[in-house]
């Protein structure tokens, strides 16, 4: 079987720091080469893979100062991708829906991730243009908007991370932590009066986009103090999985139909419990009173602090392998391939 994985241009794949489409595809591509599948990966050109790198940037376009507008360097993959297809049997996309108008006459045999928020309601437009393509959705819950369409979903695939990546940790600190993104829906001030009110420090290792630089120094760097609040910035595989170690809990404080993730099971996979909203996945992703807490208010988050203490942190890390690996990702993604394929075999005989 030969597979085009198709990643976003934004992040290297894997990112060097944040990036949870890239990460994941990453992931993804490296467990289908260990079980044998021959990929072909279109991303930057600073990506690292075991697969067969085909670069469509010079390196990731968040990193490039003189990249202004991602948009046209997509296209640009798409069109080199559309005169290579012939070399592939399934072309498989991480890139949101550009490549659908592209791919329009071959969408039998392409198949693509939605990683990103559907409820948006311009989204709607080019969904329903091309029902015909099958996709996959990350958690059941992010694609309830889409539910009327009549749309050609094949599956919904939990994202997984390698079984090695991160290590179980015991929990010997006694701090708070806040992993990912400074923005609104990610409610980093939750996660501060949170921990205020629970009398424990609060760590935070989150990146600060240009898009929210107003709001982070408007809203959320008045409420940091030295003392009290850590501010690191974006952390690496390392230090994330230090700070998880010695935490007592991850705080998920989000504020919006969250599509998966990917730091609730890179706690589970560190064997750290997570108290987030119930929003979007969360309640897909943890197992109440066995990985973490689902809570619908500051008060209940205050209060699963402590209840966390009680967890078992060896039986969260085996839930995390029994659900949440790359192993089980890719076999899942397998399968829809074979589908896929299947299908258009069928139809070619017909």
């Amino acid at each position: 079987m030969r597979v085009a994985m198709i990643a976003p241009l934004a992040e290297s794949v894997p990112p060097v720091r944040y990036g949870g489409t890239e990460r994941v595809v990453h992931y993804l591509v490296e467990e289908l080469v260990r079980q044998g599948i021959e990929v072909t990966l279109y991303a930057s050109g600073d990506s690292r893979t075991s697969a067969q790198l085909v670069p469509c940037a010079r390196r990731a376009l968040r990193l490039d100062a003189a990249v202004r507008d991602p948009v046209p360097h997509t296209v640009a993959m798409l069109a080199r991708l559309r005169g290579e297809a012939h070399r592939y049997d399934l072309l498989h996309f991480h890139i949101d829906y550009l490549q659908f108008p592209i791919f329009a006459d071959q969408l039998e045999r392409t198949l693509t991730t939605l990683h990103g928020r559907l409820d948006l309601p311009d989204l709607a437009v080019i969904y329903r243009r091309y029902p015909q393509a099958p996709l996959v959705s990350v958690s059941d819950a992010q694609r309830r908007p889409f539910a009327r369409f009549g749309l050609d979903w094949r599956a919904t695939i939990h994202h997984g991370l390698p079984i090695d990546l991160y290590r179980p940790g015991q929990g010997r600190g006694e701090h708070l932590l806040f992993l990912g993104r400074i923005s609104p829906e990610k409610r980093p001030d939750r996660a501060v009066r949170i921990a205020r009110e629970a009398g424990l420090p609060l760590v935070v290792g989150a990146k600060v986009d240009a898009a929210d630089r107003a709001y982070w120094e408007r809203e959320i760097a008045p409420l940091f103090d030295a003392e009290k609040v850590r501010f690191l910035g974006e952390v690496d595989d390392r230090a994330k999985e230090t700070l998880l170690h010695e935490a007592v809990a991850l705080l998920f404080p989000i504020d919006w139909p969250e599509p998966f993730g990917l730091v609730m099971i890179e706690a589970m996979a560190c064997g750290t419990p997570v108290i987030a909203w119930r929003n979007g996945s969360v309640p897909e992703v943890i197992e109440q009173g066995v990985t973490g807490f689902v809570v619908d208010s500051e008060a209940e988050a205050v209060e699963a602090v402590e209840r966390c203490r009680t967890l078992d942190r060896a039986r969260i890390r085996a839930r995390f392998e029994a659900r949440f690996t790359a192993e089980r990702m890719a076999r899942a993604y397998l399968r829809v391939y074979e589908d896929l394929l299947c299908g258009a075999r069928l139809e070619q005989a017909a």
